[in-house]
């Protein structure tokens, strides 16, 4: 309903990635989003890969919204980082087509010698 009501209206286009309600809060008890006094989940973003594994989560109360394009930025990081199989990493701020580092223990303590937000790759 948010999506087809309101969502899709602000951004002018539906959302490419699947959003759920939970009206009687049994998924956000789950979740820990549930405020039972209310009767109301916290606003709560979930990134779950395709194995059912919880990628990164986003908790915020009611006053204040989440950005859109970050969320689509992080689904398409998850999905780039997937794709490689775990061998590229995505720093603060990627998007599609910009540079990703290669993790491993030569990349601790010298990230800032391999990306640099500045210059943005």
């Amino acid at each position: 309903m948010w999506n087809d009501h309101e969502l899709v209206k602000m951004v002018g286009k539906d959302i490419p990635f699947h959003m759920a309600s939970d009206g009687p809060g049994n998924v956000g008890s789950i979740y820990g989003v549930y405020d039972e006094n209310a009767g109301v989940e916290m606003r709560g973003r979930f990134i779950i890969d395709p194995d059912g594994i919880v990628q990164a989560f986003e908790i915020l109360t009611p006053p204040v919204g989440r950005q859109i394009a970050e969320s689509i930025r992080q689904i398409q990081a998850y999905q780039h980082v997937r794709a490689s199989k775990g061998t590229e990493a995505c720093p603060a701020g990627w998007e599609p087509g910009k540079k990703t580092l290669k993790p491993g223990p030569e990349l601790v303590g010298n990230v800032w010698k391999e990306w640099n937000p500045k210059t943005d790759h």
